[in-house]
């Protein structure tokens, strides 16, 4: 081995560029960074041959000065920290000081630069071998401009794995949209062999925000979006968050951003899996565009070259935050947020004035007045006279005068759920009582028609649910429904089973978790990383039914269960939770079990195909969807009913042409 030499200043930039230069798109995210954090109101990116011949971007910052253009282009050469406290809260983008140097040192780089205070603008340029600055008299308004030509031009080891223009220019074009999207304050032009593909300008009201994620994500996914926003414990989350039957087959939709910052991280990607776990279909992902702010004494955002990670200070107060908001955010989703969706989807594909008929235009007069969400309407329908409200509050009230048909006794089903030693073995009777309860109980009184002790309109009193009113039964397995949006066909046995899940986990909720001391405690061979792990967490663990000993370095023994899920494989059960643990340090393994249990009951106790319901029956269905969280999709994540709207009928029979 050869004596220690210290390297030349090309060669060390050459390795640092191996680490911030990847591709074309590395160039463009470092340079459109150093535009944001300069004060950029506008930026303008022109590309040529996917990245590979020219990158300029220019923006209209606050410039850099004359004597600072050839310092500017030297490694570990920043303005955006000086002392250890600046990087210990870093609010800017880039503060490496690396970009630069790297860029210079495997192109022909050329930086131009004008300040305010300054008349004359000055022009820098290196290239990658010489690394020689020559600093000339340019003529720039205030601002910077920075051109990259002929990336890898002196490695061509590097430039033989770029791939074909195409390839490029869609991964620099990834990369941009990734920073439009975390400033709306700011414009950004793209332009790809002198063709404009992206003009967005600066978005400060709501409503631009809006049209910008449509541009930038598609507007099918802010038609189906719900706008997040929460605040708690210094933390502020905000954003849009798709409903669950906008998914994806893959992960190509989710867009988080820390203090303004572009980030994949492991923990956020499973406080978001977990958000829908309950309304996601398998193998689907879900599509989100969030922002997320944060003190930035309690973000680490120097733990990756590319600054594609960080590492908080308290993760679990993290993920927590991030998953209840989530987690309400979908459950609050009503058949409203659902229609808005729909309609926008229906008047883009109609476009404006096509698809009127003279049925839409009578119903339109007709509904003027109608409430259009679920807020609205509630408190018309508990007026004077109305049930009893105690028989009506909680989701398990809904079936607690259901009756199998004319002059029956009622059945409550609900004691089976709310009983204090319900247990595992009551599981073949709850599967019986579910299976043969009816779905609803038909009277009127008052010219309301009540149904499953909730008070449903009549007709003619100018109210409509979401849902609005069953009209037939399809096939025995579909219910039509007739609203002023169109015809909604639910798959009854889908919507029943949400609904009979979500009474089953509220049930388990207000009562104290029942577990099973084993005769024979199982014992686990692990390493010493998860006895530890269980040691130093066996409260938690006891918290959710599991009592686990460490009895030795490398040895565990489990002496309890959950009393649900005693029959399952206890083994496999706290392995799943450990390594949960090791990785987010926390784990909703035993949760999930005990849900997919509860799911798996409630798909028995649900009503069957080609069960006949009467149209009462039919229309308690609809009103418990209404009361329902997540009663958009089954507990395997498929849709529960869907919508045909008055346009889409008229196109099908050439109405209004």
């Amino acid at each position: 081995m050869s004596s220690i030499k210290l390297l030349s200043p090309r060669l060390a930039n050459q390795i640092a560029a191996g680490e911030v230069v990847e591709r074309p798109a590395s160039v463009v995210k470092e340079l459109v960074e150093n535009a944001l954090d300069a004060g950029a109101q506008r930026i303008d990116v022109d590309i040529e041959q996917g990245g590979a011949k020219l990158i300029r971007v220019r923006d209209d910052g606050g410039g850099i000065a004359r004597e600072d253009l050839p310092l500017a282009l030297s490694r570990h050469a920043t303005s955006k920290i000086i002392t250890l406290d600046d990087l210990e809260a870093v609010a800017s983008l880039g503060f490496r000081g690396e970009a630069l140097a790297s860029i210079s040192s495997v192109s022909r780089l050329a930086l131009t630069s004008r300040t305010v205070e300054t008349e004359a603008a000055a022009k820098v340029e290196v290239e990658g071998r010489e690394m020689d600055a020559r600093i000339s008299p340019a003529a720039h308004p205030v601002g910077t401009t920075v051109e990259v030509r002929d990336l890898f031009f002196n490695t061509p080891a590097r430039r033989k794995f770029l791939r074909t223009e195409k390839t490029e220019f869609n991964h620099l074009e990834e990369c941009l949209r990734r920073q439009a999207l975390s400033r709306f304050d700011t414009g950004f032009t793209l332009r790809h062999n002198q063709k404009v593909i992206q003009s967005l300008r600066p978005a400060q009201t709501p409503v631009d925000r809006e049209r910008r994620i449509g541009a930038l994500c598609g507007q099918k996914f802010i038609d189906n979006a719900v706008v997040i926003e929460s605040e708690a414990t210094g933390l502020r989350l905000w954003g849009w968050v798709a409903l669950p039957t906008f998914s994806r087959s893959q992960a190509d939709l989710q867009y988080f951003f820390v203090n303004g910052r572009v980030i994949r991280d492991r923990l956020v990607a499973h406080a978001v899996r977990q958000a829908y776990r309950d309304v996601l279909y398998n193998n689907r992902h879900p599509a989100f565009v969030l922002y997320l702010e944060v003190d930035p004494t309690n973000v680490d955002v120097n733990v990756h070259p590319t600054k594609h990670e960080v590492r908080f200070r308290d993760g679990r107060l993290v993920h927590d935050f991030i998953f209840r908001t989530l987690h309400r955010a979908l459950a609050d989703v009503t058949p409203d947020d659902h229609f808005r969706g729909a309609t926008a989807q229906s008047e883009a594909r109609e476009g404006p004035g096509e698809g009127l008929s003279e049925a839409r235009e009578g119903l339109s007069e007709a509904g003027e007045g109608l409430s259009g969400s679920s807020q609205q309407f509630q408190p018309t329908w508990a007026r004077p006279g109305g049930p009893d409200q105690a028989a009506t509050s909680g989701l398990f009230a809904q079936n607690e005068r259901a009756v199998a048909g004319p002059g029956s006794e009622p059945h409550n089903y609900t004691e089976h759920v709310r009983r204090p030693d319900w247990q595992a073995s009551d599981q073949a009777a709850l599967y019986q009582s579910l299976s043969q309860a009816p779905v609803s109980m038909a009277a009127s009184s008052g010219g309301l028609a009540y149904v499953t002790g909730v008070p449903t309109p009549a007709v003619g009193d100018g109210q409509e649910p979401p849902l609005g009113y069953a009209i037939a039964q399809l096939h025995g397995i579909y219910i039509l429904a007739q609203s002023r949006q169109g015809l909604i066909v639910v798959d009854m046995h889908a919507a029943h089973e949400r609904i009979t899940y979500e009474r089953m986990k509220r049930a388990l909720e207000t009562q104290d978790l029942k577990t099973q001391p084993l005769l024979v405690p199982i014992s686990l061979a692990v390493s010493q990383k998860e006895a530890g792990l269980a040691e130093s967490h066996a409260t938690e663990l006891l918290s959710v039914g599991l009592a686990v000993e460490r009895i030795g370095p490398e040895t565990l023994a489990v002496r309890q269960v959950p009393a649900l899920l005693r029959g399952s494989n206890t083994e496999q059960l706290v392995r799943d939770v450990l390594a949960d643990l090791s990785e987010h340090g926390q784990s909703d393994r035993v949760e999930a079990v005990t849900h997919e249990l509860l799911g798996t009951m409630a798909c028995h106790g649900s009503v069957r195909a080609n069960r006949q319901l009467t149209t009462p029956e039919m229309n308690a269905l609809l009103r418990d969807m209404e009361a329902t969280e997540r009663s958009g999709q089954c507990n395997h994540g498929r849709p529960t009913w869907t919508l045909v709207t008055l346009g889409e009928l008229d196109k099908f029979f050439l109405r209004g042409r």
